[in-house]
């Protein structure tokens, strides 16, 4: 328990106190965000805020998660190193997807194809060194290794977490919208995670898995680094994390549930995400296919937004919804576990 409180307290105070430098070394060279040009009106106005904090989120998350080790009796392991390489590379990704944009003083930076690229080279080799270096378990898991238990094999688990892996940080990439919202809304989620861990750990004869508490140094280490972030990242925002950020989430967010075998809980757990990604995804069928747009402008909270409601309206309701989804895949985490331990 020690161990998990210091991770994710020097995570926090890290973000905290880091921060403010990223924003007054891009404010003293007025290097700012670039607004793309489809988006609601009102985001004119944040032109020129402070961007690529996400850089600081990454540091202070491995930061945490090493000193989390200090004076414990915690060891490092090959699933909390997966994890760590994860968050890391997916954030590489997204500052040289922020480094052209600011260069090319344009809102778009990396083409779809060396994004892409990128994202699906870095999320193979997760997956491969999981199978073969980490020894993960090729096995479909919803709370745990047995539900429901349906053997994929190498290639089929493979093809699995890297979907999974691209799909998490570009959905976490597409709610990044507004002040905080991404932000905050991860870390409901890496907050109830971090106690799955714990219980996971407490509770090796029905998980199984062996670094449950490496892993939920990572999850808790990534909730400080979010929560301290989200104090200059809160609306109206000092500093956005740029793509380096919502990409680095989203791939810690699906490393950490692959390892921890938790993979379809996620969905729920990161309920938000998914809507988000929907969102955009009906919005695209429904133009292509019947010519009219399902919403008035996707992501879906854009389109509550240019429906009238207050930015930080929808921040909190979002904030409400992300952490009622996050409470909901824990309870089916407990209520699996009361079932596994009647057996």
């Amino acid at each position: 328990m020690l161990s998990l409180m210091l991770a994710g307290g020097v995570a926090m105070w890290l973000a905290v106190l880091a921060t403010p430098l990223l924003i007054r070394w891009f404010t003293d060279r007025k290097i700012g965000q670039h607004i793309r040009d489809d988006g609601p009106e009102s985001h004119a106005a944040k032109a020129g805020t402070p961007t690529m904090g996400g850089v600081f989120i990454v540091v202070a998350m491995i930061a945490g998660y090493l000193c989390g080790h200090l004076g414990t009796s915690v060891a490092f392991t090959r699933d909390g190193a997966l994890i760590c390489f994860s968050v890391a590379a997916f954030g590489i990704i997204g500052f040289l997807d922020d480094v052209i944009k600011l260069r090319n003083q344009r809102s778009l930076g990396l083409n779809k194809r060396a994004k892409s690229g990128l994202q699906l080279g870095v999320a193979v080799a997760f997956a491969e060194l999981a199978v073969h270096w980490a020894h993960q378990p090729t096995v479909l898991s919803f709370t745990r290794l047995s539900v429901p238990g349906w053997h994929l094999g190498e290639v089929g688990w493979v093809v699995f977490a890297v979907l999974v892996m691209v799909g998490s940080s570009n959905a976490v990439n597409l709610t990044d919208g507004l002040d905080g919202l991404a932000a905050g809304s991860a870390t409901f989620s890496f907050a109830v995670i971090s106690i799955m861990s714990y219980w996971a750990f407490r509770h090796f004869s029905i998980y199984h898995v062996s670094s449950a508490l490496d892993i939920g140094l990572c999850s808790v280490a990534l909730a400080g680094a979010c929560t301290g972030f989200l104090w200059w990242n809160a609306a109206p925002a000092k500093i956005y994390m740029g793509d380096t950020g919502s990409l680095a989430i989203g791939a810690g967010l699906a490393a950490i549930c692959l390892t921890l075998n938790i993979d379809l809980l996620l969905v729920i757990i990161g309920g938000l995400f998914v809507i988000e990604t929907l969102s955009v995804m009906l919005q695209v069928v429904s133009f292509r296919v019947f010519g009219q747009r399902a919403l008035r402008m996707a992501p879906i909270h854009h389109h509550f937004e240019v429906s009238g409601w207050p930015e930080t309206t929808v921040i909190v309701r979002f904030w409400i919804f992300a952490g009622l989804s996050s409470v909901l895949g824990l309870g089916i985490f407990y209520a699996g576990f009361l079932s596994a331990a009647k057996v």
